[in-house]
């Protein structure tokens, strides 16, 4: 039987692939009303993943990472900023 947090979780991993799902499909779709109605699934998955979330924090299920240093920030900036070389 599963206990709730590992529902939670589940849920929340469906979600996001859900997203992501709808973020390849939206960037394929060459068909204006097919790409708002896409869009607009998204929107309501964000809506629902925000609400599993909030969930998952409020019963501790899910503890996010400590914040970054100012200079890890700093340092991943740098590394997305530098020219690429092809």
């Amino acid at each position: 039987m599963m206990n709730d947090k590992t529902m939670v979780s589940d849920a929340l991993v469906g979600i996001n692939n859900e997203l992501k799902m709808y973020a390849d499909f939206i960037t394929q779709s060459e068909n204006k009303e097919l790409k708002q109605l896409l869009k607009q699934y998204r929107n309501e998955a964000e809506m629902s993943q925000e609400k599993m979330y909030t969930l998952a924090r409020e019963k501790s299920y899910y503890v996010p990472a400590a914040k970054a240093t100012e200079e890890e920030k700093q340092h991943v900036k740098s590394i997305l900023t530098q020219p690429t070389m092809l």
